[in-house]
């Protein structure tokens, strides 16, 4: 397995070379690719280098899968596909029922939810090798999808039975009945996507499944979904009083909920419900549901756009004028997040949103005449406001959160407030983020098709 790792990587650096002087001036997509798509990009502040033997990771996997479909879009990038196809290898073992870290161990931890979207790279992987005639490679890739959609349907550890929100995933074991934007994200499109290519054997399966999908968004809406403001809150738990959700309104009418809108949840969140309806089946009980859910949505972000830039703030329902307040928050007696860092303009939002709407128009899902206004306000307001050129005619990206979390017990200074989004630890900017890099990717593509 080394061996043909080596040889892989060794191929696609050659068939890489010079791929810089060819990139097409007047895509977005194939220069953001071209630029860090296929390595030089961070990872939570990771740094990759080269994407074809990048670890197994969400992150990672979001660019994956946003250079793939550059690929499909533009198929003549066949440099792009091997790319993504030797980052899959890297991790995944000759019978597809494996998916390995870097240093070996078992990659899909128990009842970790960001863990799983990587995966949905095997689908166009399959199709792909399977109209190539190399079925060994193509059953790996079916293999590997299927594990993970069994790990998430029949392993993953739910909300149990008789508590509010029973069914619900968990986003992480170390979170315990907490269910997360970003959650939807994680775990939902490769379930749907699974049931679409692969579930029609077992009708009473696949209805179930649907119905197990769509009950995820029913359920984390019900909970997060705040009418007044049009906004989800960033998480919320079925059991405010555990020491891991510390972070929780302990009472009121959003009693379980995160205190603050964070722009990169609701982006998960806004694009799951895009890319899962891609694939429900128009006649199941639910699919009206999670349209009405996603048209919801697509109204509480137009209406908190900034109307100058034409993008999205870190924190959604402030401006430049909330900051930090410098006094940071006490939680049993320790001080976390003390600064004065104003709220900001952010570029994974706001791309993964400019996605989402784009997305939703073209599928028929979001009314044209409603938001194609909001879609291209703010895709220009993404090049303006996040785009740089450099003299050697690459580009990158800047202002994006790097990293944002709640809890757990042991980490006191993921609270969830003004101050944490804005002065915490792990939150600050960063530059060539690879959740800025694979939305703005996705979003041009969208772009690029219209």
């Amino acid at each position: 397995m080394l061996k043909l790792k080596t040889l892989i990587v060794g191929a696609l650096a050659i068939a890489l070379a010079g791929c810089t002087a060819s990139t097409n001036k007047s895509s977005y997509a194939q220069r953001m690719v071209e630029s860090h798509g296929l390595g030089d990009f961070y990872c939570n502040r990771h740094y990759q280098d080269s994407l074809s033997h990048t670890g197994w990771d969400y992150v990672s996997g979001l660019v994956a899968n946003a250079v793939l479909k550059t690929w499909e879009q533009y198929p003549k990038k066949t440099a792009y596909y091997e790319a993504v196809k030797a980052f899959a290898d890297f991790s995944l073992n000759e019978e597809g029922n494996f998916i390995s870290t870097i240093k070996g161990t078992n990659a899909l931890r128990p009842s970790n939810i960001d863990d799983l979207p990587a995966g949905n790279i095997y689908f166009t992987l399959y199709r792909t090798e399977l109209a190539k005639g190399n079925q060994a490679d193509a059953n790996r890739y079916k293999s590997a999808a299927t594990m993970i959609r069994n790990k998430l349907k029949f392993d993953h550890s739910r909300i149990a039975h008789g508590m509010p929100g029973a069914g619900g995933f968990f986003h992480k074991a170390i979170y315990p009945n907490q269910m997360w934007l970003d959650g939807l994200f994680m775990g939902s499109p490769i379930y749907a996507q699974w049931q679409h290519y692969f579930g029609d054997t077992d009708e009473a399966d696949n209805i179930g499944s649907w119905d197990d999908i769509a009950h995820q968004f029913k359920t984390i809406h019900h909970y997060t979904y705040n009418k007044e403001l049009q906004l989800n809150y960033h998480a919320w738990t079925a059991t405010p009083e555990d020491p891991n959700s510390f972070w929780a309104q302990q009472e009121g009418e959003y009693k379980g909920c995160s205190p603050e809108f964070w722009g990169r949840g609701m982006g998960w969140y806004f694009a799951a419900l895009v890319d899962v309806l891609e694939f429900m089946p128009k006649e199941h009980a639910d699919y009206a549901a999670v349209v009405q859910i996603l048209n919801e949505v697509a109204a509480g972000l137009a209406r908190w756009q900034d109307e100058e830039s034409g993008v999205w703030y870190q924190l959604l329902q402030h401006d430049a004028t909330v900051t930090a307040d410098n006094a940071g928050d006490t939680v049993e007696g320790e001080t976390f997040n003390v600064g004065e860092q104003a709220n900001y303009l952010e570029a994974s939002a706001s791309c993964i949103f400019t996605y989402a709407y784009l997305k939703g128009i073209r599928l028929g899902l979001l009314d044209a005449a409603t938001y194609n206004p909001v879609a291209e306000k703010a895709y220009a307001g993404c090049i303006k406001e996040f785009i740089r050129e450099r003299e050697d005619g690459l580009i990158d990206i800047v202002q994006s959160c790097a990293s944002a979390g709640l809890g757990p017990a042991k980490d006191h200074s993921r609270t969830g407030t003004v101050n944490y989004y804005l002065a915490g630890k792990d939150v600050g900017l960063a530059q060539n983020e690879g959740k800025a890099v694979g939305t703005f990717i996705l979003a041009s593509l969208e772009w690029e098709r219209r």
